[in-house]
């Protein structure tokens, strides 16, 4: 029994040996969160396939670097950085991966929490050389302790997490999800990092998109380049009270439309809206027909439901139709920097 049980050990750190080397990156902005963040590298530092470093980045708060690197000085696989570009995610990711050493680098919000499993999940999939990016499931948690009968699960997305529409299993996508996904290294060396100028800064509109325009420009510039989601490589997000609410839904959709305008302009409508389709003609007129169904049917919630989804659609749509004139204007614009190089925000105007 011992010697059956000291091969089984030893197996499973040699395929643990085998796998790639993972370095994690968490861009956190606010001390509000303080507690959250505490959390989410907790749940890195459990991982069953130990990160080879967490990098906590903090954009443009003096305080809070101070407060963590004070929490983290002594230990050991935990750096607390500074973002060395504009403030905002993309450049705060930009500044992660250009410190990390680890073969893969994988993403995950400030106020989530990522399962025991999650880094051996996205690893593993990286056995395919060509592999690019794998994103995981992102679960919901909702301040008030439950769903809003009122909130389509086909817009999870508005709280950044994953929703109805998405392929089960492992699948192939053409974008990942940020707060939950990984890339190659070499992904960055062929198609730079993220864009700055046109997904979150703290305080500003929510908007999004970075990773689409990321993956997106990824394919093209390997386009033998897998994308993945896996969803056993499942964190939990904490959604707070305020977006729990209709008027962060319908801010946080027409956000979107804005956001894909961007991209669309960048990459054209044809792959920058190349999911939106089946999402709009598909997923969604179905996610209508199931809430008046359970309307007719007395069940709570139905009827908010198909009128979210209607609503969500228009606000998105009003955004994209805005979004697109600025664009045409050239009110909106963005860079693309070369990781390892400046992360200042300078490179190639878009």
């Amino acid at each position: 029994m011992q010697e059956g049980g000291g091969r089984e050990r030893g197996g499973a750190e040699s395929r643990a040996a085998a796998l790639p080397t993972v370095s994690v990156v968490i861009c956190v902005y606010t001390e509000d969160r303080w507690e959250d963040i505490l959390a989410a590298v907790a749940s890195v530092r459990a991982q069953s396939l130990p990160a080879l470093e967490t990098l906590l980045v903090v954009d443009h708060n003096q305080t809070l670097l101070e407060r963590l690197t004070k929490e983290y000085k002594e230990t050991e696989g935990v750096r607390v950085l500074a973002n060395a570009g504009p403030r905002g995610l993309s450049a705060g990711r930009n500044t992660g991966i250009a410190a990390s050493s680890g073969e893969i680098i994988a993403f995950l919000d400030d106020d989530a929490v990522a399962e025991r499993d999650w880094l051996r999940h996205f690893a593993a999939a990286y056995e395919d050389p060509q592999v690019m990016a794998v994103g995981g499931r992102t679960m919901p948690v909702w301040a008030s302790g439950r769903r809003p009968a009122w909130f389509p699960e086909e817009f999870d997305w508005v709280v950044g997490c994953t929703y109805k529409g998405l392929p089960p299993g492992r699948a192939r996508v053409r974008n990942v999800l940020g707060g939950n996904a990984s890339f190659r290294r070499t992904a960055f060396d062929a198609a730079g990092g993220f864009a700055t100028g046109i997904g979150r800064d703290g305080d500003k509109r929510p908007l999004g998109c970075e990773e689409t325009e990321l993956c997106i420009r990824l394919s093209r510039a390997r386009p033998d380049a897998i994308l993945l989601i896996d969803d056993r490589a499942v964190i939990h997000h904490r959604v707070p009270a305020g977006r729990e609410q209709f008027r962060y839904f319908r801010t946080r959709t027409y956000a979107e439309g804005l956001s894909k305008a961007l991209v669309a302009r960048s990459v054209g409508a044809g792959k920058g809206l190349e999911s939106e389709r089946r999402y709009t003609t598909r997923v969604l007129p179905a996610g209508i027909a199931r809430g008046l169904r359970d309307a007719l049917l007395a069940r709570p919630g139905g009827a908010g439901r198909a009128g979210a989804i209607v609503a969500g659609v228009a606000a998105a749509a009003g955004g994209y139709v805005l979004g697109s004139v600025r664009a045409r204007r050239g009110g909106a614009t963005f860079s693309v920097v070369e990781i390892g190089g400046s992360t200042d925000g300078e490179g190639a105007g878009v």
